[in-house]
């Protein structure tokens, strides 16, 4: 037991003096912001975690925290997470676990630095829930290029990116879940093209994307031939992870405006409002100190499916504390300040007004699984229930009925 903490104090101490080494270096108040970076990422400290070369030193994941810590206290620039959430959340780790070296190489560094936006080319108008079902074709040229058609749906930043992971069909004549490929899609390539989808709230972050004789050379695909599915899962679980399980302060998130409304506005209150916030706030409180395990059971491997129970938390949440705030503020809760069509890089559930945040959540428990699939997953990969029967498992793709 000893050793194993002089073992991780050791390693802490390792990466305070790597970390002052690169401040001393570049010292934030005079290095351009994305020179820094990329010295942080090239001196493994980015992902302390990853490879050697690939941002990180192999380090234990929990030791993230010293490095981010001393960085934070000088004043360095950080990557703007949120911005680039699909690359850091999605991409990155799948591909880590199933890319090649010239792939890890090539793309995690302008990944991690922000200069390469990411977007995810997975949900089809007619294979969202059942995302195996997916008809986007992909035919191969020989031994050379794939040739891409096909539409997806409801894809973030993809009016902003540069690269896409892409899962398409490679292969009808076997069921559904085997005949996936996985592939990084060029977005500026010809042949791609970007709609925006208006939601409720006025805007489009969300996009449409065609594609039409899109080539892909055979180097862009991720993992073998056929087993897109199983890459794909490593995408589909560090996703949950990524949006049930972000990092927040104590009323972080959506409880935090409505605690500054009932704090400042005593107007406003009633008793069952004051007991309905009260539980909200609890359950924020749990949800937040329960995605800090959930980070912290991270360390020991690749994440599963309770990143699907956090996400369903984190939907529901977010609903009941939006639709709280506007019967808080009652006819001025309604008030929006604008419908024109906006074309947003992320979402702002904070800096916004109340109306904004009550519409946007409803998309929560639709994007990154919808709650009845999660509720599925969970139930049978958590509680261990039976699966629902499936009669399609077994049956080749191209004789579904569609």
């Amino acid at each position: 037991m000893s050793s194993t903490r002089q073992h991780g104090a050791t390693g802490a101490e390792e990466l305070r003096d790597r970390t002052r080494a690169l401040l001393a270096a570049h010292p934030p108040a005079s290095t351009d912001r994305l020179d820094f970076l990329r010295a942080r990422f090239d001196a493994g400290l980015a992902w302390v975690h990853y490879p050697e070369g690939l941002g990180g030193l192999g380090a234990p994941r929990s030791l993230q925290a010293v490095v981010d810590a001393e960085l934070e206290a000088a004043g360095a620039p950080d990557n703007d997470p949120r911005r680039i959430g699909i690359g850091l959340g999605m991409a990155a780790p799948t591909i880590l676990q199933y890319g090649t070296e010239e792939q890890k190489r090539r793309y995690l560094r302008p990944l991690w630095t922000g200069e390469e936006v990411w977007c995810q080319l997975f949900s089809e108008p007619g294979a969202g829930s059942d995302l195996a079902a997916l008809g986007t074709r992909a035919v191969r040229e020989g031994e050379g290029d794939w040739v891409v058609n096909g539409q997806k749906v409801w894809t973030s930043s993809a009016h902003v990116a540069r690269w896409a992971i892409l899962i398409a069909r490679t292969d009808p004549d076997v069921p559904k879940h085997r005949g996936i490929t996985y592939f990084v899609c060029d977005m500026t390539d010809p042949g791609v093209e970007v709609r925006p989808l208006r939601q409720i709230t006025g805007e489009a972050e969300f996009n449409e994307v065609f594609l039409t004789d899109v080539r892909i050379p055979d180097s862009r695909r991720l993992g073998e031939v056929g087993d897109g599915w199983k890459v794909a899962q490593t995408t589909l679980n560090n996703e949950r992870v990524a949006i049930g399980g972000m990092r927040q302060p104590r009323e972080g998130g959506m409880i935090g405006p409505v605690s500054k409304t009932w704090r400042e506005r005593p107007e406003l209150r009633t008793h069952d409002l004051h007991q309905r916030l009260l539980r909200l706030w609890v359950e924020s409180e749990v949800s937040r100190l329960t995605a800090e395990r959930l980070r912290q059971q991270l360390v020991a491997g690749q994440p599963g499916p309770e990143g699907a129970g956090m996400k369903l938390a984190f939907a529901r949440l977010n609903q009941e504390i939006s639709g709280l705030e506007v019967e808080l503020l009652g006819e001025e809760g309604l008030l929006y300040d604008d419908w024109t069509m906006r074309r947003p890089e992320l979402v702002d559930f904070t800096g916004r007004e109340a109306g904004y945040r009550y519409l946007r959540s409803k998309g929560n428990s639709i994007e990154g699984g919808t709650t009845e699939v999660l509720l599925n997953i969970v139930a049978e990969r958590v509680l261990g229930l039976p699966p629902e029967p499936r009669t399609d498992k077994d049956v080749a793709w191209k004789d579904l009925a569609r």
